[in-house]
């Protein structure tokens, strides 16, 4: 009966155990994604997204779209003079099998952004296949 029990309980908290697992695993490409944002290094940029990711959005009233190496380019390989004002935090990750989505928000001093990931696992590992943003502009004071 002991046995039962105890085997009841491995079966039923193992799929809970593999979820976590897998949802660590996929906040992987996200937390690259968020030091290159902190360090201004896009080698961190280059591991979290696949190289045919498109990085599309809108920012100062006009659509943009780069592609992986458009956007790498952006990076200066030094952090923002202002990065102590920075705030970047996961705000969504969720998971169906091989595919999810997470919300990212980027809170700097003059303008907010919000980015929405695509993942996918990839040969056995997260990556990042697209990026679609919003930047809000923040008032000046």
């Amino acid at each position: 009966m002991k046995m039962a029990i105890l085997l009841s309980t491995i079966f039923a908290t193992a799929p809970a155990f593999a979820q976590s697992a897998e949802l660590e695993a996929a906040k992987v490409p996200l937390q690259n994604y968020i030091r290159a944002q902190e360090t201004g290094n896009a080698d961190y940029v280059r591991e979290a997204f696949t190289a045919d990711a498109r990085i599309t959005g809108n920012m100062a009233g006009r659509t943009i779209s780069w592609s992986l190496e458009q956007y790498a380019d952006r990076f200066t390989g030094e952090p923002a003079a202002d990065e102590s004002q920075r705030k970047r935090h996961i705000e969504i990750l969720e998971l169906t099998g091989d595919a999810g989505v997470g919300k990212v928000t980027l809170d700097y001093p003059a303008v907010r952004f919000v980015d929405y990931m695509s993942l996918v696992k990839v040969d056995g590992v997260w990556k990042i296949v697209g990026k679609s943003f919003h930047a809000l502009a923040k008032p000046k004071p």
